[in-house]
């Protein structure tokens, strides 16, 4: 990521976090006449329409204040969906109970494994499946996803 893009990413993160959520990811798509900036945050509870308008405001009040960009844009608030991998410890805890689809490392190996999560302790989380409990350290885990269950 660029230079400007990263400062860009510094100024949206510190008003996001103002608000107790976290910036997920940062996309900024198109030309500099016709941009798409894609934002995706999440929070310790499910993140509404309600809080992606409110940041989405401040974000634009933002960009125009300090003349971040020229030209047409657009700016995409919103959560990051079922389908995406957590990132952050932080958003573990909403989704304690539900199963997950993990991978991660132990030792040199790659291991997945699928569960319940059932505790966080600090940095250990652990996760039940029908035959076994596993913890495992969050810094260890490559990829997580919560499986959407019917």
């Amino acid at each position: 990521m660029e230079l400007r893009n990263k400062n860009i990413k510094e100024k949206f993160k510190t008003i996001i976090e103002q608000e107790n959520f976290l910036l997920v990811d940062f996309l900024i798509r198109g030309n500099p006449n016709n941009r798409i900036i894609e934002i995706f945050i999440d929070g310790d509870e499910a993140v509404t329409t309600k809080d992606c308008s409110m940041i989405s405001r401040q974000l634009n009040f933002l960009i125009e204040e300090e003349e971040i960009f020229t030209g047409k844009y657009r700016l995409d608030v919103s959560s990051p969906g079922v389908d995406k991998p957590l990132l952050f410890l932080r958003q573990y805890p909403k989704h304690l109970n539900r199963e997950f689809s993990l991978k991660y490392k132990e030792n040199e190996d790659s291991k997945n494994f699928e569960g319940k999560l059932k505790n966080i302790k600090g940095d250990i989380l652990t996760f039940a499946s029908k035959n076994e409990e596993r913890k495992i350290n969050f810094n260890q885990i490559t990829k997580a996803k919560v499986k959407i269950s019917f």
